[in-house]
C-alpha cells in the first residue's frame, strides 16, 4: 500500500548525518526510499546544483534550504502527511504541529538496514542486477531517475 506521506529531507543534514561519500549517493539512497514506500519526497540542498528529479523524488537547491523546507511544510501540512527530516531543532519547531518530524539520525538509523539489505542480497543466483549486461544496467538506471 503506497504511502502518503510528503517527504522533506534536509539535505546536507543527512549528508553530513549520515555514511554517505557524496551527494549523490543521498540522493539515490532517498529517491529508492521514497519509490519503495509509494511516497513523494523533496530533497532541499543549501547552494546550486542540477534540479532535477528522480521517480517520486525532487532535489531542489536554494541559499537557505531551511527557508525552503519550512515554506514547503506550511503549504502542504493541511492537505497532506508531512514528515520533515532534518536535525535542525529550527526547521522541525516551525514546521507545525501537524507535521512529523524526525531526526536525520533516527531517519537514517530506518533507512540503514534498508540499504545494507540491498548491497547484500545475494540468494540463489546472485543479484539481479550483476546478471545483466552494461548497457542494460545503463538503461534501467536512466528508467529508475526519471530519464
Amino acid at each position: 500500500m503506497a504511502d502518503p506521506t510528503l517527504y522533506l529531507f534536509d539535505g546536507y543534514n543527512l549528508l553530513h548525518a549520515g555514511d554517505f561519500s557524496e551527494r549523490g549517493d543521498l540522493v539515490d539512497a532517498l529517491a529508492s526510499f521514497v519509490a519503495s514506500k509509494g511516497a513523494r519526497g523533496v530533497v532541499v540542498f543549501d547552494g546550486v546544483g542540477e534540479e532535477r528529479k528522480i521517480g517520486p523524488l525532487s532535489v531542489r537547491f536554494a541559499a537557505h534550504a531551511d527557508d525552503v523546507l519550512e515554506r514547503l511544510a506550511a503549504e502542504n501540512r493541511a492537505s497532506e502527511l508531512v514528515c520533515v527530516v532534518s536535525t535542525d531543532a529550527l526547521v522541525r519547531r516551525t514546521s507545525g504541529q501537524e507535521v512529523r518530524k524526525q531526526t536525520s539520525r533516527a531517519f537514517l538509523a530506518e533507512l540503514e538496514p534498508v540499504r545494507h539489505s540491498e548491497r547484500e542480497q545475494t540468494g540463489a543466483g546472485g543479484r539481479v542486477g550483476d546478471r545483466l549486461d552494461a548497457a542494460t544496467r545503463e538503461q534501467l538506471e536512466r528508467l529508475r531517475r526519471g530519464e
